[in-house]
C-alpha cells in the first residue's frame, strides 16, 4: 500500500485514513503520530490514536510526514510566462518594472495567456505542495474584458483542483473602472456560485475567493485605495497590497514626502481585513502601526532576497503579534513557485535582520499564517473540522537520514523537496509526485507555444 489506497486509485473516497506517518504536523504547535482521518472534504481526526473498525480507503504513509497543505499568500501567476527575462536579474526595481511591463505588452496579454500562465503556476504549486494560492493580478490591458481575465484564472483552479484567491489588483488603473470591474467579477464568479450573500468573498465550496489589491502607493493614489476599499466593504472582500519594497519607499518619499506605511494608515488601509506583502526595512514605529491595526503581513524572500530589494524583519513582526504568512511572489523575480524552498530561504536569512526564525515557525507561516491573511480559518491546519488540504512528504530516503527532528528537517534537509501526495478538499490531486487532475507537461507545452506565436 505504499502511496496508494487499499481499494484502488479513486480520487475521492467518503472516508480516507492516512496510516503509519512518522509525524503529523497538525499545526504550528502540535505534532502527533497516528491516523489522519478525512471524511468527505474535512479532517475528522488527527491524533495519536489509531482508527479501527471503520470502512475506509486506507493509505500507507509509512516513512512520511503529513502536513497541512501549504498556502501561498502572494503570487503573480502571469509572471509564470516571463521567467529569467534578460534585463530582470539583479537590477533596481524601477528598471525591473519597466522591463516586465514591456514583456506583458509584447506578448499581447489577454485571457488566453492569463489562463495558460495560471495553469502553469497552479500546476507547479500543487506539485510543490501548495494547495491554496493568492494571485495578485496587476495587468489589465485596455479593451480586454476584466471578467474574462479573472474567469480564465478561476477556471484554471477548477480544472486542476486547487484553491485560488484571485486578487483584482491595480497599477495606475482608473479608480472607478477598477472598482466597477470588481463588482462585475464578483457577480460573475461568486454570486452565481453561492446560495446566499457573498460574505467573505468565497464560493460555497471554498475553492475560489475574490479580493482587491492596489499594487502599492508607488503605483496607485488615494483615490484608487478609496475606490477599492468601498467596493470591498460592499461585497465583504479581503484587501491586499504591497509596501516597503525598494521603489515603493522611493516614490512615496518623492511624491508624498512620507513613507508607505504612513500613507496606508492615512488612507484607511491598515485594518484587520488588510494583508501587506513584502515589508522590507520597516521601522519599529511602522511595525507598531501595523500591529495596532490588526493588519496581517506576507513575507516574500524568494523575490526580495535574490533581487537585492531587502529582507522583511520577520522576528520583529511576529514579536509584535502580527500574523505573518509566506508568499513566493511572481516568476518575474522569483522564478520558482516553490513555497517550501522559500520557507527554507526565509529561515536561513532571518538571522541577518534580527532574531532567527525557526523551521517550525516558518512552516506555521506557510500554512496557518498565510491562511489568516485570507481570513480562512479552515485552512492551514489539520485540526478536526479543517478543510482536508494536506501533503504527504516522503522522508525515508538518504536525504533525510540522520535527521533528529523530521518536521524541522522538511526545511533543513533536502532543498527543493516535493511532496509524494497532495490532497485538496478531500480529493487527491498529486499521487507519487505526479498530477492526477491534468497533464503538467501539456500545460508547459501550450504556454511555450503561445509565447512563441505571440512574441517576435
Amino acid at each position: 500500500m505504499t502511496g496508494r489506497s487499499a481499494d484502488g486509485d479513486s480520487a475521492r473516497a467518503l472516508t480516507t485514513v492516512l496510516r503509519g506517518a512518522a509525524a503529523v504536523m497538525v499545526d504550528g504547535q502540535t505534532v502527533t503520530t497516528g491516523d489522519v482521518v478525512i471524511d468527505s472534504a474535512t479532517i475528522s481526526k488527527a491524533d495519536d490514536v489509531a482508527v479501527t473498525g471503520v470502512a475506509a480507503d486506507v493509505v500507507d504513509v509509512t516513512g512520511c510526514i503529513v502536513t497541512p497543505g501549504l498556502v501561498n499568500a502572494h503570487h503573480h501567476f502571469l509572471q509564470s510566462a516571463f521567467r529569467t527575462l534578460p534585463g530582470t536579474r539583479f537590477v533596481p526595481m524601477a528598471q525591473w518594472l519597466t522591463t516586465m511591463a514591456g514583456a506583458y505588452a509584447a506578448a499581447h496579454t489577454d485571457p488566453e495567456l492569463t489562463g495558460l500562465a495560471a495553469s502553469v503556476g497552479l500546476a507547479e504549486s500543487l506539485l510543490n505542495g501548495v494547495t491554496t494560492v493568492a494571485d495578485h493580478h496587476l495587468t489589465w490591458p485596455a479593451g480586454v474584458d476584466p471578467v474574462a481575465m479573472a474567469t480564465a484564472t478561476a477556471q484554471a483552479g477548477r480544472t486542476l483542483g486547487a484553491r485560488v484567491a484571485f486578487v483584482r489588483g491595480t497599477a495606475r488603473d482608473d479608480p472607478q473602472a477598477a472598482a466597477d470591474s470588481v463588482s462585475a467579477i464578483v457577480e460573475a464568479l461568486l454570486l452565481d456560485n453561492r446560495s446566499g450573500d457573498v460574505g467573505a468573498g468565497v464560493t460555497d465550496d471554498g475553492m475560489l475567493q475574490i479580493a482587491v489589491g492596489p499594487s502599492g502607493v508607488h503605483a496607485d493614489g488615494p483615490e484608487t485605495f478609496a475606490a477599492l476599499a468601498k467596493v470591498a466593504a460592499e461585497y465583504g472582500l479581503r484587501r491586499r497590497t504591497q509596501a516597503n519594497e525598494q521603489v515603493d519607499v522611493e516614490i512615496a518619499a518623492q511624491r508624498y514626502g512620507r513613507r508607505p506605511i504612513e500613507l496606508l494608515d492615512e488612507w484607511g488601509w491598515l485594518a484587520p481585513d488588510v494583508t501587506i506583502a513584502h515589508l522590507c526595512e520597516v521601522t519599529d514605529d511602522e511595525i507598531a502601526l501595523i500591529a495596532d491595526s490588526g493588519a496581517t503581513a506576507t513575507h516574500a524572500p524568494g523575490c526580495d532576497v535574490p533581487m537585492g530589494w531587502g529582507v522583511a524583519p520577520v522576528a520583529r513582526l511576529l514579536g509584535r503579534g502580527i500574523s505573518v504568512g509566506l508568499g513566493t511572489s511572481g516568476g518575474g523575480s522569483n522564478d520558482a513557485g516553490h513555497l517550501l524552498a522559500d520557507a527554507r530561504l526565509a529561515m536561513q536569512v532571518s538571522g541577518l535582520v534580527g532574531e532567527p526564525v525557526s523551521a517550525t515557525a516558518l512552516l506555521a507561516m506557510a500554512t496557518a499564517g498565510s491562511a489568516a491573511g485570507l481570513g480562512r480559518s479552515e485552512l492551514g491546519h489539520l485540526r478536526v473540522g479543517a478543510a482536508a488540504d494536506l501533503c504527504v512528504w516522503d522522508v525515508s530516503d538518504v536525504h533525510d537520514a540522520g535527521v533528529a527532528d523530521p518536521v524541522a528537517g522538511l526545511l533543513w534537509a533536502s532543498p527543493g523537496r516535493r511532496p509524494r501526495d497532495v490532497m485538496v478538499a478531500g480529493r487527491w490531486v498529486v499521487r507519487d509526485g505526479r498530477l492526477v487532475t491534468a497533464d503538467s507537461r501539456e500545460f508547459a507545452a501550450r504556454l511555450r507555444a503561445a509565447l512563441a506565436a505571440r512574441v517576435d
